[in-house]
């Protein structure tokens, strides 16, 4: 083995200067020639560590370790007589940082032959003589030293009653040979130095046989009793033997399956000349265009397609079939006949069923299945509900998507849906060039091949999401796609002849406007789809959501009882958005928390009582909203893209020292300057309102809108702030439990705001009735439905004067 391992050493190695003398083999020899190591093995030692597993007494294996840290200990041992080291197994994996608490107490004594240097690494190859013992350190830095006792090998004159374990390992190891023959050549090393009446030797060497961790190696190492030592070497090769018959049964699993292909092709291979021979044979070329016609039967394809496809026949019919231009054309040819040409689904243009869907699938939103219903209508009435792009603009959790579904059942076309979020690449929308590798057609493409028919209904999610890079800008790309009229001749970059999309009714969804450009926007039908009222989140969540989740846990209705005290008050303290998907989470927490506890025992059925929510959900997420009043405070109504809001406006007088004007809130830059013109209108107006106009001259007045962490823009506070200044400059407090919104201008008109309804919601949420609004609003708010409208009192106001006399 020592050979071995100089022979695998590099050419290019060099000797480390001044490590290696001493180390040669033939000045070794000559040294153990004149006096046993046995009678010369010092006390003190020095101590290297090895990772990986244990060095057996009596290997001649090479090792190695990193330059850097040992080399002062390889050259300590140099500096030796005898040339000795202990080599211990360590703990860790990391031996650069080994610490003498990382070694184990058993090692091997060992002489070293060799060593070596290649790529910052010492080589060392290290002959195993004698097990031995830390007994303590001398030396607990590098290079490590310690005292060493030894355990020489016993020698075993009658060996009778270990012959059965010596033999039952014999048998064992002879098993593994065929198995492995990497064994065979290390027995032959073995057997050239030992014979089967020395079972010490025959312990270690079936040890290092094993493919077992260092833990179970270094225990071995450890047993001194060679009976004991014996009877777990047996139980290590064993547990060796079952792996590599596994092994092996495996690799012959593997070789059968290859067989078998190699039979099938031959086979195939046998059959084609057979049918060459009798005139029957169609090679693979001749298949795949036959195929090709076929698809093409049941499909009315335009003249000036079918014109391109049957120049792809022709090239196709020349081309060698292990080609590149071959597996374009053909994958050219497959796209182009898979395509559903003049393929449509029959519209079901049933009104009365398609409310029933609507009315089924989803709770409240009476304006939105209006609007849907009418869309319906006309499409009835024409015969086709082609053309048309729809926008459905909500909060997270509303119900766009499942809308679009339910729209498609009701007209009875396959529904198919993909996410424009994030898509930068205008090949997404008009595919690849057919001249770049791995190239296809388009998203939409892509989709009319899945659904097999022309007149899908396809859901284009998160549209106000989408990107632009330097590939291109897919919101343009989409231009084409979603205008009724340029997409009846649709042209993708892959296919390069026109499809039809005229048939196809697209349904986007967003969740707010801003971000959609308008050339985009322009080609849409719009739907507004506002947040829940709590009345109808909990419908929603006896009806659906609670159903939904209680199969989804496993558990039966009968099971689980959530009265609806418990889901108002979810609703209120734990799911507070515009949405209900946050709403169907909290109840999935309740309904694994109850499958548990129906697994540990308890009693049936469980029921959730609102005092138990903290149990199940933890503390509320949201506080109870209060209008909070006072000098210079007011309530104002605001829009989130997770639907509406109340907060209070406050204005403060800091000081007397200077005047000024502090904003605070983390506000846009449109909320600034509304906020300046609502100070600069009631400074103007101070004599107007019965303001001391020396209020103004010295107090620096501090506007903050809470909360602090949350960023804010919009016109629409104007006249809330104004209102806080004026309640702080009169030093007056507004005692009406009220909120308002509206744009300010600096003559004091009142401009009309957006997300009405989403406002009024947010009002009614926090139980304020008594609403200010803009008088160019006022038809917003008749809009509504009317079970929003009921008990709301709205001021609808012009200029500002008028919302002043409502104040007080």
């Amino acid at each position: 083995m020592t050979n071995k391992a100089e022979k695998s050493i590099s050419k290019n190695e060099q000797e480390i200067d001044n490590v290696n003398v001493g180390f040669d083999s033939d000045d070794t020899a000559s040294k153990t020639e004149l006096i046993s190591y046995k009678d010369t093995l010092p006390n003190i030692i020095h101590v290297l560590p090895i990772v990986n597993r244990p060095f057996f007494p009596h290997q001649v294996i090479p090792f190695v370790v990193e330059r850097g840290p040992w080399v002062e200990t390889v050259k300590a041992i140099k500096d030796t007589h005898h040339k000795l080291v202990g080599l211990v197994l360590v703990h860790t994996d990391n031996i650069d940082n080994v610490t003498v608490s990382d070694f184990y107490q058993m090692g091997t004594i060992c002489r070293i032959h060799r060593v070596s240097e290649f790529e910052d690494k010492l080589q060392i190859v290290a002959e195993g003589l004698q097990r031995f013992k830390i007994e303590d350190w001398v030396s607990t830095e590098r290079p490590f030293v310690a005292r060493a006792r030894y355990y020489p090998m016993p020698i075993h004159v009658d060996v009778e009653d270990l012959k059965p374990y010596v033999l039952a390992v014999i048998n064992t190891i002879k098993e593994l040979l065929p198995l492995n023959p990497l064994y065979t050549e290390e027995l032959k090393i073995f057997l050239q130095r030992f014979g089967p009446e020395e079972p010490s030797p025959l312990a270690d060497f079936a040890a290092s046989l094993t493919t077992s961790t260092k833990a179970e190696l270094q225990e071995i190492l450890e047993t001194k009793p060679i009976r004991n030592r014996l009877e777990k070497v047996l139980v290590l090769l064993n547990k060796e033997l079952q792996q590599a018959k596994a092994q092996v049964e495996i690799r012959k699993q593997v070789e059968e399956k290859m067989q078998e292909h190699q039979r099938e092709f031959f086979l195939r291979e046998q059959l084609k000349a057979i049918q060459k021979e009798l005139g029957i044979e169609k090679d693979d070329r001749t298949a795949e265009i036959e195929k090709f016609r076929e698809r093409l039967q049941a499909l009315t394809v335009p003249e000036a397609v079918q014109k391109r496809i049957d120049d792809e026949f022709d090239k196709m019919s020349v081309l060698e079939t292990g080609s590149a231009e071959y597996a374009v054309t053909r994958n050219y040819l497959d796209w182009l006949t898979l395509l559903p040409w003049g393929k449509f689904s029959e519209d079901k243009l049933d009104i009365k069923s398609a409310r029933e869907i609507l009315d089924r699938d989803h709770e409240g939103l009476s304006d939105v299945k209006d609007r849907i219903m009418e869309f319906l209508a006309v499409g009835k009435l024409k015969g086709s509900i082609s053309g048309t792009i729809l926008l459905l603009v909500g909060p997270p959790g509303v119900g766009k998507t499942s809308i679009g579904r339910s729209i498609a059942t009701a007209v009875g076309r396959t529904f198919f849906r993909f996410s424009v979020g994030g898509i930068h690449d205008e090949a997404e929308i008009k595919g690849h060039r057919r001249t770049y590798i791995g190239a296809m057609p388009g998203k939409f493409l892509q989709a009319m091949k899945e659904v097999e028919h022309a007149n899908p209904v396809i859901m284009l999610d998160e549209i106000d999401k989408i990107g632009t890079s330097y590939r291109g800008d897919p919101a343009s790309a989409l231009l084409e796609v979603l205008d009724p009229e340029q997409n009846v001749d649709f042209l993708d970059h892959y296919l390069d002849v026109r499809f039809d999309l005229s048939k196809v009714l697209f349904i986007c969804t967003a969740n707010q406007l801003d971000t959609i450009p308008p050339a985009l926007l322009d080609r849409m039908e719009l739907i507004k789809l506002s947040g829940y009222l709590t009345s109808e989140k909990l419908q929603i969540a006896k009806k659906h959501l609670v159903k939904r989740q209680l199969e989804k846990s496993g558990l039966q209705a009968n099971q689980l009882i959530i009265p609806d005290d418990t889901l108002n008050n979810i609703i209120e303290d734990y799911a507070r958005e515009a949405g209900v998907r946050n709403l169907e989470k909290r109840i999935g927490n309740i309904t694994r928390k109850a499958a548990l506890k129906f697994l540990e025992g308890t009693d049936l059925p469980i029921t959730i009582t609102p005092d138990k929510l903290s149990e199940y959900l933890g503390k509320p997420v949201f506080e109870t909203e209060k209008a909070i009043k006072g000098i210079g405070v007011i309530t104002g109504l605001a829009w989130t893209p997770m639907g509406g809001a109340t907060l209070s406006i406050e204005a403060s007088c800091t000081h007397t020292y200077s005047r000024g004007f502090k904003l605070t809130g983390q506000l846009g830059d449109v909320m600034k300057e509304s906020a300046e013109i609502a100070y600069s209108y009631i400074v103007s107006q101070a004599e107007q309102f019965g303001i001391d106009r020396k209020f103004f001259e010295t107090a620096f007045i501090h506007l903050h809108v809470p909360a602090g962490a949350t960023p804010k823009d919009g016109p629409s506070a104007g006249i809330t702030m104004a209102s806080a200044l004026l309640s702080l400059a009169k030093r007056q407090e507004i005692t009406k439990t009220l909120a308002m919104t509206g744009e300010l201008t600096l003559t004091g008109q009142v401009l009309p705001i957006g997300g009405v309804r989403e406002k009024v919601i947010a009002a009614r949420r926090v139980k304020i009735y008594d609403l200010i609004l803009p008088a160019a609003n006022k038809r917003d708010f008749e809009d509504l439905p009317a079970y929003i409208r009921e008990g709301i009192h709205v001021s609808f106001v012009k200029e500002y004067p008028e919302v002043a006399a409502i104040l007080w």
